[in-house]
Parts: structure tokens; sequence; C-alpha cells
């Protein structure tokens, strides 16, 4: 199985700790968030992984050279221009070529979620993308229908909610910064430059596609 880290922000939330460091080489607990990262999809059963790096590109791959990791093929995606989620992953395209269902990780997400369960659920709804979501307090939301499926977005607990498809009774959850994709999005994704995947995931749910919830409470 294949997997992304997204490794490439700026980590400003994390300053100024990241003044010097991308916020990959952040460390806790004496390990780096992406050696963490690296560790769990590699117990998840992933073997090849790129990683798209910008903020202090060089420092993650020298750690990357000098902290390999037997069996974990590890591929990096440098970009001189910041993409965002949604132009870093279309930028990795080529990597993701087995046509098999694969992980989107952002680097700085620490969980025990099941990701084995995960991809099973993601392969029985045959869904194009399906987010790790939870019930609880957070300053986005995504909004879900009552079979699970992405139907909109809300800023904070009052604030605008945008509907991309009708619904009557909307949830609120809070996304994990977990994926898992088919890579037949890929030729749908049809923005350029940078862009945010949760804008490109609320366009293709209101084309038709299903974007589903996966609930990692």
């Amino acid at each position: 199985m294949k997997a992304m880290i997204l490794a490439a922000g700026l980590g400003t939330r994390l300053r100024p700790l990241t003044n010097d460091r991308p916020k990959a080489l952040v460390e806790l607990a004496g390990r780096t968030l992406l050696e963490i990262t690296l560790a769990r999809l590699h117990a998840a059963g992933v073997a090849e992984v790129i990683v798209n790096t910008h903020h202090y590109s060089g420092l993650v791959e020298e750690f990357l050279n000098t902290h390999t990791q037997p069996g974990l093929r590890i591929e990096i995606s440098n970009e001189p221009i910041l993409l965002d989620t949604g132009g870093g992953l279309k930028n990795a395209a080529w990597f993701f070529n087995d046509n098999q269902p694969f992980i989107l990780h952002n680097v700085d997400i620490l969980s025990t979620i099941d990701l084995a369960a995960m991809l099973r659920f993601h392969t029985e709804r045959g869904a194009l993308a399906t987010l790790a979501v939870q019930n609880r307090t957070t300053s986005r939301y995504l909004l879900f229908d009552e079979s699970g499926q992405l139907c909109g977005r809300r800023a904070g607990i009052y604030g605008t909610t945008e509907l991309v498809r009708p619904t009557t009774n909307p949830q609120a959850l809070a996304f994990s910064g977990i994926h898992i994709l088919s890579p037949k999005i890929f030729p749908l994704l049809t923005e350029t430059g940078a862009f945010s995947i949760i804008d490109a995931y609320l366009r293709l749910t209101a084309a038709g596609h299903t974007i589903a919830a996966f609930r990692a409470d």
C-alpha cells in the first residue's frame, strides 16, 4: 500500500518551534512528527511513501536520508511554491500508479485511528475519498448527510453554513486530517496551482461523487 504525508506547511501555529525547522521535524518525546507518522503508516501495511516538502525542505531530505526504515520506500515531492493540500496531492499523482487506494496523512496528526478498518470501509463504500471524522469541537466543521456523505462545511459552531448537496439535517463533524483516496480522483482534479483538497471534495460531492465519513470517535 502507498501513502502521502503532507509535510510542506510553514508550521506557523507551532512557532517558535518552527523558526529553524519544518513542522515535520518538531520532536515529541524524542521523536520527530515525521518519524512518528512514518512508523504509524508502516505498521498499517504501507510500503511506499511520498512526502511533500517546502519549508526547510533540505532538512527533511537530510533527515530521511539518515533515518531510513527497512522495508519502506520513501520519495520526496519538493514544492518550490507552496501548493496547499490539493495542489500538493495533484503534484504527486505520478507516484500513485498502481490503481490501488492510498492514504493521505497530515504530518502533525497523532492518532490511534484503525487505518485497516478505514481502508475496509472505503472499499466497501466504493468511495472516491473517505475522511476520518469525529464528533468534537473544532473551528472548521465538515457537514455530512444521513448516509455519511459529505454535503457541506461550516466555520465554527455558529458560523456560515455552505451546503453543496441538499439535506434536511446535516451533521457537523471534525475532520482528523487522515484520508483514504482512490487514484480515480486524479483526472477529476481540474483545479490548477495551489488549492485546498477540501474545496475539491466539495465540488466533487456536489457532482455526485462519494466523499464518505469514517467515524473515528
